[in-house]
């Protein structure tokens, strides 16, 4: 069956999946997920699209459909499965995200810088101190257990580079009321 494939926004986990497959199953609209950030339509010119950019954006979905936001939104994804582990790679990241994405990464540097104002590299570090924000909220790893897990070369570069961007020391965060977290994902 033919369809037209488009970009969501935001759709970042698996819990993501189910809430956009639920959404649409109720809508009738027949699709396919074959990965985070991208499903197929099938008979689009049978479908409301009306309806199912509101069910998505009830839940903060978008379908995007300009090409610059669409290379914006696979390169966040392409991080996001860096800082999250779901790859193992001997690649430097640039060269992973450039793989995934199927663009040289100069071109796609400039484009994230231009839509995004933040650079890929600045986005890539926000999104490791996000995630070492939850691991510090479950408390089953200590510092040099989530350095090494996120790939810093030391707990020293960690530590520097989280008072950097949150302007708190790990063991100010920690015992910190006031512990604001973002979604992975967001810059």
């Amino acid at each position: 069956m033919k369809g037209t494939t488009f970009q969501i926004k935001n759709m970042v986990c698996p819990r993501c999946i189910t809430v956009i497959s639920s959404e649409l199953d109720a809508l009738g609209v027949q699709y396919e997920i074959d990965r985070l950030g991208e499903i197929t339509l099938f008979d689009p010119d049978q479908v409301d699209m009306a309806a199912v950019k509101q069910v998505l954006a009830k839940h903060d979905f978008e379908l995007i459909q300009d090409k610059d936001e669409q290379l914006v939104e696979q390169v966040k994804l392409a991080v996001l499965d860096l800082v999250q582990g779901n790859v193992v790679t001997n690649l430097r990241n640039s060269d992973y995200i450039a793989e995934r994405v199927g663009q040289s990464y100069s071109a796609l540097s400039k484009t994230f810088s231009r839509r995004e104002n933040v650079t890929i590299e600045k986005y890539i570090i926000l999104q490791k101190i996000e995630k070492v924000k939850e691991l510090l909220e479950y408390g089953e790893l200590n510092l040099s257990e989530i350095a090494r897990k996120l790939g810093y070369s030391s707990v020293h570069h960690l530590s520097n580079q989280f008072k950097s961007v949150t302007g708190l020391t790990v063991n100010q965060y920690k015992e910190s009321e006031d512990r604001e977290r973002s979604s992975l994902g967001k810059a």
